[in-house]
């Protein structure tokens, strides 16, 4: 348990990877929000539970035969 009262954002970029961001901040370049805001805590259990495959998105397309080159 986080004793931190900021609220974060879920973000990702390009390669479906994601990580929180503060959401008082400019989200940084190549990243956009994904939806969900709320306590640390809670945007890393939310990225728990939709990042299910940590291979980026170019390499899931590669290794699924649909990556154009």
């Amino acid at each position: 348990m986080s004793d931190d009262d900021r609220s974060y954002l879920v973000v990702l970029n390009d390669e479906e990877q994601y990580s929180i961001w503060w959401s008082d901040r400019a989200l940084p370049a190549g990243w956009r929000a994904e939806g969900t805001a709320g306590t640390r805590d809670e945007c890393l259990a939310r990225i728990g539970e939709i990042w299910t495959d940590m291979r980026p998105a170019s390499l899931r397309r590669r290794m699924d035969g649909k990556a154009t080159v």
